[in-house]
């Protein structure tokens, strides 16, 4: 069984405990363990690096020093820990000034960190290290005909990392063919969702995602797909707020690509974490067959 050293991350705890326990579920059926880290902390989320840049990368650097004792690669379901870590990581192996004043400071925990740490995003260890042929074979309920708008979001794609392409990925799209669904054309699938823009402009914020969920209605999309704890929450919590602001009438569901694989492998929805969403998941999605959307136009 494959191990990894398992960051959930602070949203993980609570309002994206569905995206956990949808990891935990499929990676199983995999042969995949992910072993949580013990002790872990936050990374500072998205805002800290703006506000000190030195502290944000000791928050992640304090996480990837317990997982290299562990000797595991690094997994993290939310695309900003994953974003956090992986350029922690990355600076301090290029910058050795700043991996001196970072380990300074991580003494005091008596942790180092020396970069010997694979950074992946949660969709990496699918794709690539289980890889799209093995999903297949365990696919028992392929969800055939399920239009999905596949949402990366901002935040796993750019900066660019190594040679991927960052304008036209696909490996989004393919991971949801190989469970038997339709991905859909989604011209704004890399489009930022606003993050946590709605505390300080919620006109703005709202807007970005307005267009976000024009874009998936558009294409007919039966459900959102997503990454990301922090859009999962702009998609489909403020899909009311959004259609009282601009006169909408919005009802796209938004769930985790772990929970529509889930779905594919023939495991129950209480299992995935199913059953509370703001937006209601139509009974035939639910039994991994064609959905009857009944698509809201503004």
């Amino acid at each position: 069984m494959k191990e990894y050293a398992y960051y959930p991350g602070c949203s993980l705890e609570k309002m994206a405990v569905s995206y956990h326990l949808s990891a935990v579920e499929t990676t199983g059926k995999l042969g995949i363990k992910l072993k949580e880290l013990e002790d872990w902390s936050c990374c500072g989320a998205t805002a800290y690096s703006g506000i000190d840049e030195l502290l944000s990368h000791t928050l992640s650097a304090r996480n990837l020093a317990i997982a290299e004792k562990t000797g595991l690669d690094f997994v993290a379901p939310c695309s900003a820990c994953y974003k956090n870590m992986y350029f922690t990581a990355v600076h301090m192996r290029k910058d050795a000034d700043l991996a001196e004043h970072i380990n300074f400071a991580l003494e005091e925990d008596n942790l180092h960190f020396s970069g010997n740490v694979t950074v992946r995003h949660l969709i990496e260890v699918y794709v690539n290290e289980v890889g799209l042929e093995e999903i297949k074979s365990k696919v028992t309920r392929p969800l055939e005909g399920v239009r999905v708008a596949p949402y990366y979001g901002c935040q796993i794609m750019r900066p660019r990392k190594d040679h991927e392409d960052v304008e036209q990925p696909q490996f989004f799209e393919e991971l949801l063919a190989a469970i038997g669904a339709m991905p859909i054309n989604y011209p704004l699938k890399m489009r930022c969702c606003g993050g946590s823009l709605i505390i300080s402009s919620r006109t703005a914020a709202l807007s970005m995602v307005r267009n976000l969920l024009q874009s998936a209605v558009d294409g007919q999309a039966d459900v959102i797909a997503t990454t990301c704890p922090m859009c999962q929450v702009n998609l489909e919590c403020y899909q009311q707020q959004v259609n009282q602001e601009f006169g909408t009438n919005f009802s796209v569901p938004v769930l985790y690509f772990t929970q529509l694989i889930g779905l594919a492998f023939g495991i129950t929805p209480k299992k995935l974490g199913m059953g509370k969403e703001f937006v209601a998941l139509a009974p035939s999605l639910l039994a991994a067959g064609k959905a009857n959307p009944a698509h809201s136009k503004p």
